[in-house]
This record gives structure tokens, sequence and C-alpha cells, in this order.
């Protein structure tokens, strides 16, 4: 009865652990790299999970505002589903440690998501942009 119980409880060891090694291969971070001119971002992406910030796009890294002569400021912006852009403000002349969670508050899981690093130039000339990225959960 003694090998029975241990060899249940090994296998349900080996159970949690394989499991918990896939959990965190899906919920792991990618990289993330965006540049447009005088803008740049460079850091990391992952999905959440279910229950875990909102199931959100989670984006993390560094906006540099990498032209530290034009006068403009930077920004990152990110839109989840169907809602509006959101922005991430930077700095003129510096950098901005980025860690925010892009979510769509009517689920448990955000599914889509779309973001860019931009130059803010004012209210006369068109801001420059990344190209928009798209992801979607798998």
């Amino acid at each position: 009865m003694g090998k029975l119980r241990k060899s249940v409880t090994a296998a349900v060891v080996a159970g949690l652990f394989f499991g918990g090694a896939g959990v965190a291969v899906a919920d792991s971070w990618h990289d993330l790299k965006m540049r447009s001119s005088g803008v740049g971002f460079a850091g990391h992406y992952k999905w959440e999970p279910k229950f875990v910030h909102r199931g959100g796009f989670h984006v993390r890294g560094k906006l540099k505002d990498e032209d530290l002569d034009d006068g403009h400021n930077v920004y990152l912006r990110a839109r989840v589903e169907a809602y509006d852009w959101t922005r991430i403000k930077g700095v003129q002349r510096g950098t901005v440690h980025v860690d925010h969670v892009f979510f769509d508050g009517a689920v448990l899981e955000t599914g889509y998501a779309r973001i860019q690093v931009c130059r803010d130039r004012g209210s006369l000339r068109p801001d420059n942009c990344s190209k928009v990225r798209v992801f979607t959960r798998n």
C-alpha cells in the first residue's frame, strides 16, 4: 500500500510540474522593438492569462526620444479589441520606463491588440509613427 501511495503522489507531482511548465511557456515574454523617426521602443510583451491583470496585453520596456534636438515629445499607443487608442506619454530628451497592461474590461481575456510608437509633432503637422503591429492571442 505504501508503494502505491508513493507512485500516485509522484504521478500527481509530475503532472503538476509539467502542467505548470506549459502555463509558464504560454505566458512567457516576447521581444518587442519598434522605431520611427525620432522615437524608439525596446522591450517585451506577453498575453496575461484569465484573471491575471484582466487577461490583457502586457507591455514592458523603454520608450525613448531618439532626436534630442527636435523639440518634440514621443508616445506609445495601443488599442485593444474595439476600444479607442490609449497613449503612454514619453518625455522630450529622455527615456521612460513603460509597464502597462492594455485590456478589454468587458471580457476575461483580451484577444486582439494593436500597438505603435509615435513622435508628437504638434497640432499643425501630422505625427510620424511606426507601422502598427497587430497581435492576436493564440
